[in-house]
């Protein structure tokens, strides 16, 4: 079935192939006329196509190597080489399929961004016998001021007004606020983000076509429309290598007085090392980049990568792990650290607030075992309460465990941080401290960057000022940007030099500036997101490492492709040079030429091998991200 597909897309490689075959039988058997005829018929059908992309292409205003393989194959055939003028075909038809096959090896990982958009809303409708029903339909049908539901760890379908008293919402997709935002009745909410764990009623305030998310998606199309294409690395020796060619051509059948002489010349000089020693080193860095964790859409991403001068990097999800995590124990008086931890932990097994999972992942990292519960219960975007051990242990918002002890003292925050209050047997126990952490890597990478020809670095985020310089300093970012709308990015995106720039990002917001960018990194591996489809590149594995190994493996494979593209030239130009002298007959020339395509395709293939820097040394070996870097990082992940 594969190879059936194929065949249907490349339909030209078979039927060269099987004319080639009929047109040796027929030779053999004396049928020269008819030999003669079919492959000029096939050929000529070939000449016409190529030459009408030709056309297309120039159109666009690119160039290409089309017209060195057109006047080769008009030649061998005005010669009656035709069986040399079948090679030719076979042989661009093949290198042809080589660049399809890898752009669609590399793009079939990944997923429609408008599949991931809210599809289906909840209206609440008045009914006569029950007095209200739920009615599911397509979001677009979605009128203003129409009565939602919206369930738990639902996205919210459009922007509406919430109705519901108090409800807490996932909004790092969209703003990249990494701790969960509380909202109250009459608040905005923003379609895309993601409901916490209660049902909320909300009026929606627009359609589905003008909500954020599908603004969102807007920019997105507009920012891949206008953004410049990437010519071909093959096609910048197009002209220069054409024009040598036909020169030693038409010298060859000057001096010789014999026109076989030009054909026999250019068939030696056909454009398949240069067609073909690209996509096959293309085809490599991309399978080499798969292993790594890292989806490359294409042999452009690579080119693209390997020139990279300025990076720019979104905060949450990317610079830092987009989770909140426990950074300091502050216990009151008459309370250890240690136990204030441990019941807090203990209690947040029956939590579903975003901050409950930092809590419990902090207890295990220090072996304090949790507890279970006599009796245990949430009170919705407010706290957990729950009886461990005959203690009652309160764990939630300071005005809630404000309400239930005498005496209670809120603790100091940093930016970005965020505190969740311990009350234990009706007494104020302390308080724990979180904060979305820079990941261990982020200072690395950046200083890779930074000492290996990346000339600027800056961030560019939706978060809040203060949090946003804090995590720079931390990571080693000067340039800070915060507090930005999705067009924001792309205005600043677009102003930065020098070029080419990479972005970096995670979340819904950071689709149009990755779109825009000259190339795109998305980091998926918590799911495929609308930056997923947007960005030129998707990395896999939660490693912010891997942004060093696709610049890497973009270098090394640019440097391998341009290697096997001069050494297919010199051989060509040497071969040519030779039958100018009239020693290499047409067809001897064109399987040659195949020996030519062999050597260069063999040192194409070193492309899917080459040393990459380990990432524990992108983490811990870069001394240019500067102490403050390392000592914050260190204080920040002790716990």
């Amino acid at each position: 079935m594969a190879v059936l597909k194929a065949m249907r897309r490349q339909p030209t490689i078979p039927l060269a192939l099987l004319t080639l075959v009929v047109v040796l039988v027929l030779d053999t058997t004396g049928q020269h006329l008819a030999a003669r005829w079919l492959a000029t018929v096939v050929v000529g059908a070939f000449v016409v196509w190529t030459l009408v992309q030709m056309i297309r292409e120039m159109l666009h205003g690119r160039f290409g190597l089309d017209v060195l393989a057109i006047v080769a194959m008009v030649a061998t055939l005005a010669v009656g080489e035709y069986v040399a003028a079948l090679i030719i075909v076979l042989m661009l038809s093949g290198g042809e399929a080589l660049e399809d096959f890898a752009a669609r090896r590399a793009k079939r990982e990944l997923t429609a961004l408008l599949e991931r958009s809210p599809q289906t809303a909840h209206i609440v409708e008045a009914d006569d016998v029950e007095g209200e029903r739920v009615r599911d339909v397509p979001v677009d049908d979605v009128a203003v001021g129409d009565l939602l539901l919206v369930r738990p760890s639902e996205i919210v379908p459009v922007d509406g007004a919430l109705l519901t008293d108090e409800a807490s919402f996932d909004e790092s997709s969209l703003t990249g606020e990494s701790l969960p935002v509380a909202r109250s009745a009459g608040d905005a909410v923003l379609s895309g983000a993601v409901n916490g764990s209660r049902v909320v009623r909300m009026r929606a305030l627009r359609r589905s076509a003008d909500s954020q998310y599908q603004q969102i998606l807007l920019l997105v199309r507009q920012a891949q429309e206008s953004r410049a294409p990437v010519v071909r690395l093959a096609d910048r020796f197009a002209i220069p290598f054409t024009a040598v060619s036909l020169l030693l051509a038409g010298l060859a059948w000057a001096l010789s007085g014999e026109a076989v002489r030009f054909a026999e010349v250019l068939v030696l000089a056909t454009p398949c090392p240069l067609l073909i020693a690209a996509p096959v080193a293309f085809l490599g860095g991309l399978s080499r980049s798969a292993r790594a964790g890292i989806v490359l859409k294409g042999g452009a991403v690579i080119e693209t990568l390997s020139r990279v001068r300025s990076a720019a990097f979104d905060k949450t999800g990317t610079l830092t792990r987009g989770r909140p995590a426990l950074v300091a124990v502050r216990p009151a008086g008459g309370f250890s650290a240690d136990e204030v931890l441990h019941l807090a932990a203990s209690a947040e097994q029956y939590s579903s607030h975003a901050l409950a999972e930092g809590i419990r992942a902090a207890a295990r990292q220090r072996g304090l075992a949790l507890a279970a519960a006599e009796d245990a219960g949430e009170v919705a975007t407010n706290g957990v309460m729950a009886r461990i051990g005959g203690r009652t242990v309160v764990v939630g918002k300071p005005a809630y465990v404000a309400s239930l002890v005498p005496e209670f003292a809120r603790t100091d925050l940093a930016p970005g941080e965020a505190a969740a209050y311990v009350a234990i047997d009706g007494r104020h126990a302390g308080a724990l401290v979180l904060a979305d952490a820079p990941r261990a890597e982020s200072p690395g990478v950046v200083a890779w960057l930074s000492a290996h020809g990346v000339e600027r670095v800056v961030m560019l985020t939706g978060d809040a000022e203060a949090t946003a310089t804090s995590i720079a300093q931390t990571v080693g970012i000067t340039g800070v940007h915060a507090e930005l709308l999705p067009d924001d990015k792309v205005r600043l995106a677009r102003d930065l030099r020098p070029r080419p720039l990479m972005m970096v990002g995670d979340g819904v917001n950071d689709a149009p500036v990755l779109a825009a960018s000259d190339v795109g990194i998305a980091m998926g591996a918590k799911g495929a997101t609308a930056a997923g489809e947007a960005a030129d590149a998707v990395i896999l594995v939660d490693s912010l490492a891997k942004v060093v190994h696709a610049v890497e493996i973009g270098r090394h494979t640019v440097r391998v492709a341009l290697t096997a593209i001069w050494i297919g030239i010199a051989l060509s130009i040497a071969l040519m040079i030779v039958a100018m002298t009239g020693v290499i007959p047409a067809v001897a020339g064109a399987l040659i030429q195949e020996l030519v395509d062999l050597a260069t395709i063999l040192y194409a293939l070193r492309a899917l091998r080459g040393p990459l820097t380990p990432e524990s040394d992108i983490a811990a070996e870069h001394p240019e991200a500067g102490p403050k870097a390392r000592r914050d990082h260190e204080e920040r992940t002790r716990l």
